[in-house]
């Protein structure tokens, strides 16, 4: 029997995984609203949640940014505020909002910050052992990139700037670029499989900005990050929600391994035929669905995805996501039920499941 990490990067590099590996997510507001009913179900589905335990979740501690009524401010210096806790806030304080700021504005040491916290780099290498000795992937994490461009100067002058080709924007995106390749590095000098990054910069519809300004200044830093890490022999992982249609080939190109597209946003038809056989897709169901429908409906949901993307060669991962208060707790369980059934295909391992 192969390890999950074996599977995992076959799955990535189109080299016949025995099944789809599976990203299982449950939000803390989620957690806090079911309770035991949640883990009473976590637990009947150990194929999918590995080393989950009973007891594992404390159901009403919600970690920074996610209290309601509470401002935090991160090591960028960006205010949050949570009206609904147990769902991840939003800035409300932008400390790049005004441009005369960028001269002397310094971002937090990538080898001693992380946005919110401090970096344990000790105990993130007995991790990353112990995820090695499991037979487990091994991950890092580059953090945010275009979102927290516009986390650092606000969502609507960010949006002008690129409008209006802002002579200082180049100087913004360098100063994340010098961030993310001091983190990179520490990653790969470390020794893992694959490193995340999340940049949201999709709408329900279409890109944020206009696909030729994404090919002149957000391009151009995708690419010296994410083949930093390819020309290491590391894979890349975008997280970004959103229509990204538009620019799937220039991802590619970038080094992107895996991105996650949204089943809405980009219909099923649209990521068959714009990522299928040329890179690996963590397919992420429709969540909007899964309120509102019955459970044999998402049965039929996971199984018409898989038939469309899966391939002997490989290319599928799924994501099962919840998030909120409002999917019914039979819904949940028939996600998870489905995933098994069509993803790990009977084969008696996990997968890549996280809480």
């Amino acid at each position: 029997m192969i390890t999950e990490r074996e599977n995992y990067l076959k799955a990535i590099e189109f080299k016949n995984p025995e099944w789809i590996p599976i990203h299982a997510r449950l939000s803390p507001v989620t957690w806090h609203k079911y309770r035991e009913g949640l883990e009473e179900i976590v637990l009947k589905h150990p194929l999918i949640f590995i080393d989950y335990k009973k007891g594992s979740i404390n159901f009403d501690e919600f970690p920074p940014c996610f209290r309601e009524g509470e401002y935090y401010r991160d090591n960028w210096g960006c205010l949050w505020f949570n009206t609904y806790g147990g769902l991840e806030g939003q800035v409300v304080e932008h400390p790049l909002s005004d441009w005369k700021t960028l001269d002397v504005f310094k971002p937090p040491d990538p080898l001693k910050k992380s946005e919110r916290g401090d970096r344990d780099w000790d105990n993130i290498k007995r991790d990353v052992e112990e995820a090695r000795k499991k037979g487990l992937p091994v991950r890092g994490t580059g953090e945010r990139l275009f979102d927290r461009l516009y986390f650092l100067r606000g969502f609507e002058n960010l949006m002008v700037d690129f409008a209006t080709d802002d002579p200082h924007l180049p100087k913004l995106i360098e100063m994340l670029l010098d961030y993310e390749i001091l983190l990179v590095n520490k990653w790969l000098e470390i020794g893992v499989d694959i490193i995340g990054f999340h940049t949201d910069i999709g709408t329900q519809s279409s890109l944020m900005i206009n696909p030729a300004k994404f090919r002149k200044y957000i391009k151009p830093m995708f690419k010296e990050i994410f083949m930093n890490c390819r020309n290491a022999g590391v894979h890349v992982y975008l997280s970004s929600d959103g229509n990204l249609l538009e620019i799937v080939d220039d991802l590619i190109e970038c080094g992107v391994s895996v991105h996650d597209p949204q089943f809405r946003a980009n219909t099923l038809e649209g990521i068959e035929r714009v990522y299928k056989g040329k890179m690996c897709v963590n397919l992420d169901l429709d969540r909007q669905m899964f309120p509102f429908c019955k459970p044999e409906d998402i049965d039929a949901h996971v199984r018409e995805a898989v038939m469309k993307m899966d391939s002997p060669k490989g290319g599928l991962m799924v994501n099962g996501a919840i998030y909120g208060v409002d999917v019914p707790l039979e819904n949940i369980e028939a996600l998870f039920v489905a995933l098994e059934k069509y993803c790990l295909k009977g084969k008696g391992r996990g997968s890549s499941g996280t809480i």
